[in-house]
């Protein structure tokens, strides 16, 4: 029998939308790299692909193939990297080849090295970063466990990952790398 990792792994894989946990909510994840599986997450979600979406990762290294540091000065990297792993999400340059269905309208991307260890172990399994974006229903309140995950919501999902969240009482802050301009507060 497969444990809860491999099962989750195997169902991003195979282009599904999970949920898991993150360091205040759950979220719902799939392979940034499959258009399908993303298309498939915003219309569970009844997001607007326009809006553009998060990566979470394990490392650095996860992410690099999709925002491109080198447009950032030594100190706005400097600042960013200070606040990884943890609950910063940053708004970062993309690469010019970084899908559309990730960025949406944007030229950029927003991204986080987290520090949930589910979510790193998750990211490590399945190596690469997850799309991450809250367990719920565009305008409705994210899950903050299992149990809260809507019956409509679970029954969309390839799989479901037992975990706790994380001690924060909000989703992760989101700054602008360049401009360190607070988007969503903490």
């Amino acid at each position: 029998m497969q444990n809860e990792f491999e099962q989750a792994v195997a169902a991003l894989r195979a282009g599904g939308v999970i949920a898991y946990a993150t360091e205040a909510v759950f979220g719902l994840g799939c392979d940034p790299d499959n258009q399908a599986a993303v298309q498939l997450l915003l219309a569970i979600k009844q997001r607007p692909v326009e809006k553009g979406l998060i990566l979470i990762a394990a490392d650095l290294a996860q992410l690099e193939a999709y925002i491109d540091l080198a447009q950032l000065s030594d100190e706005q990297r400097a600042r960013v990297l200070a606040s990884w792993p943890g609950p910063f999400t940053w708004i970062m340059p993309a690469k010019a080849h970084t899908p559309d269905w990730l960025t949406g309208r944007f030229d950029t991307l927003a991204v986080r090295i987290s520090a949930h260890p589910q979510v790193q172990a998750l990211c490590r399994a399945f190596g690469k970063p997850l799309v991450s974006t809250s367990a719920n229903l565009t305008g409705e309140e994210p899950a903050r466990s299992v149990s809260q995950i809507g019956h409509e919501l679970a029954g969309q999902l390839a799989h479901i990952q037992i975990g706790e969240v994380g001690g924060l009482c909000n989703p992760s802050e989101i700054k602008d790398a360049r401009t360190g301009a607070l988007i969503r507060p903490s």
